[in-house]
């Protein structure tokens, strides 16, 4: 792995654009930028609040989870620091970002009367609506449920289709459309359920879903990307790396010299060129990857 850009603070939510550049976004600064193929970094906006996951919708705009903040974080001797602050917290939300203007705006911040808590990924399916999952919230001394949403970008109609999930976190959709994919943090276990139509999934009981893996050691899921093949791509922390979980649930890792990896995209022609956003150390890694990674529902 190259290192593609360096000195964010606390980056996720890596998108692959045509024309060879990558978006980035930094829970701990509060931005969105652009990184060009020559490593140079130039910020799109300044969005405040914790931005955690990202995807082109079908309008060429970029949509970001914003998991509110609430941490105070630093780089000290290169090494990320991050701490609790809830004084910091702003409340989660769905902005959008026009990539041609930078100008921002607040698509939403609850659901049927309920605040948003801390949005974290998010992926859009080929009717143009969009899968995100809210983390939920982490405190001192107790721990919030998240949930799985589903959401149009007209920022009119938005409707919680799992509540009550542990940590849920990365999200992605299979090959076919057929199973919606999460990852769940704390649990290191990542989960499917089937999409029978848009914005609906067919009930598991009183399971949060059909149990793919469960990642093995001490590690904690992150964000994902899907491959073209099927198998799902998790960045991990403690152990720091990529977790690829096949369908049928076989697991393997890649390590990467990072404890806190968060997340990872694919792009180029072949669909092989990735990119690995390194949380621990502030970096943007760029490389090949042996397989290619599932394109996504729309670009830019």
């Amino acid at each position: 792995m190259d290192v593609a850009a360096s000195g964010f603070l606390l980056p996720e939510g890596p998108v692959a654009l045509a024309d060879g550049s990558v978006l980035v976004v930094e829970v701990g600064g509060g931005r969105l930028s652009r990184v060009a193929a020559n490593g140079a970094v130039a910020v799109v906006a300044h969005l405040g609040g914790g931005p955690n996951g990202a995807a082109i919708g079908p309008d060429g705009a970029v949509y970001v989870c914003n998991n509110g903040g609430g941490y105070d974080c630093a780089m000290v001797d290169g090494r990320l620091r991050i701490a609790l602050a809830p004084e910091r917290y702003v409340g989660g939300s769905i902005q959008r970002v026009d990539l041609a203007t930078g100008v921002a705006t607040t698509l939403y911040t609850d659901c049927d009367g309920e605040r948003l808590l801390a949005p974290n990924d998010i992926v859009f399916d080929a009717d143009g609506g969009f899968w995100f999952t809210d983390h939920g919230l982490s405190e001192a001394h107790r721990k919030t449920y998240g949930g799985l949403y589903y959401a149009h970008v007209d920022s009119d109609h938005i409707r919680c289709v799992r509540p009550r999930l542990l940590s849920p976190n990365g999200i992605g959709l299979s090959p076919d459309g057929r199973w919606l994919y999460w990852a769940d943090t704390l649990t290191a276990r990542l989960w499917r359920a089937e999409v029978t139509g848009p914005g609906r999934l067919a009930s598991d009981g009183a399971m949060p879903g059909e149990l793919v893996a469960t990642a093995p050691g001490h590690i904690m899921l992150d964000s994902l990307a899907v491959e073209a093949d099927g198998a799902v791509c998790i960045g991990s922390i403690a152990r720091g790396g990529i977790t690829v979980i096949t369908p049928d649930g076989a697991c393997d890792h890649v390590p990467i010299d990072d404890p806190m990896v968060t997340n990872i995209c694919f792009g180029g022609e072949d669909g092989r060129n990735v990119w690995i956003t390194a949380a621990g150390t502030g970096r943007l890694l760029r490389g090949r990857w042996p397989r290619p990674g599932l394109p996504l529902a729309f670009n830019a």
